[in-house]
């Protein structure tokens, strides 16, 4: 089985696909293939990654459609760079996606029967999902076997993933996930070391992360060299690959090929 990464936050602004960009480059580049799946309705994937907006409807709303019979409609990322790395984009079809969700009998479950049912054939899968708490994050969940939480080094962004964590465990009883995704840590970003409140967050985080047993990964620091690439739909590491902060993603990326290398045993 692959492993299926989802990318979650109740707060805009975490860095959510960011983080999924540049993991899903840095995994196909370690030799993986990787597919990078959106689930937000604005289609930040496709902004992110130079994709145009999807052609006749062909996004992740056609996947969790009941007619659906495995075309995955996946696009190719960075092909100029690599030959592994594709994307499922997101668009507005996903917001009436969200109410037909609610009312199938199979709702929470519709991603992961669909992957159970047409398996897509890549080593890696990450789930971009929107900052709520709502339908699409909630199949993600269930589809996941590791889950990531990237949070914004500030008072409200901080406070907001206790409350995402007290929702992963009531989903994960709520939906009897067997076995239930596993945390793979908390991913302080934009973190900015000149600021006095942003070290006090971080330290204070440190401790609490220790005892509820979750991983704290080190922090990726805020630059605006990271929207000057993705307006150019690059990760960092092709549009300014000296800048320190490409080194900041090797804990996330040693992690995961971890993982990668125990699910292939």
């Amino acid at each position: 089985m692959p492993i299926r990464l989802a990318i979650l936050s109740n707060a805009g602004g975490s860095g959510k696909t960011t983080i999924a960009a540049h993991l899903a480059y840095l995994i196909g580049s370690s030799g993986y293939s990787v597919a990078l799946i959106d689930l937000d309705p604005q289609g930040s994937v496709s902004l992110f990654s130079g994709l145009p907006r999807p052609q006749n409807h062909r996004s992740l709303a056609t996947v969790l459609q009941d007619d659906f019979v495995g075309d995955w409609p996946t696009v190719d990322l960075w092909q100029d760079h690599l030959e592994n790395v594709v994307a499922i984009q997101g668009e507005m079809g996903l917001v009436k996606s969200i109410n037909e969700l609610v009312l199938h009998e199979r709702g929470a479950y519709l991603l992961a029967d669909r992957l159970t049912d047409f398996p897509l054939p890549h080593d890696l899968i990450i789930f971009d999902c929107p900052a709520t708490l709502g339908p699409l994050p909630l199949i993600a969940l269930s589809a996941s076997t590791h889950l990531l939480i990237p949070i914004q080094v500030e008072p409200k962004s901080a406070d907001g993933a206790g409350k995402l964590l007290e929702w992963f465990y009531h989903s994960f009883r709520r939906l009897r996930l067997k076995p239930e995704p596993r945390i793979l840590g908390i991913l302080p970003n934009q973190y900015d070391r000149r600021l006095a409140i942003h070290r006090n967050i971080l330290e204070q985080l440190t401790p609490q992360l220790e005892q509820l047993n979750i991983h704290g990964f080190p922090p990726i620091r805020f630059s605006s060299e990271f929207k000057n690439a993705s307006a150019l739909g690059l990760p960092l590491h092709l549009y300014r690959p000296r800048h320190p902060a490409c080194q900041e993603f090797n804990p996330i990326v040693a992690s995961l090929r971890q993982a990668l290398t125990e699910a292939s045993k």
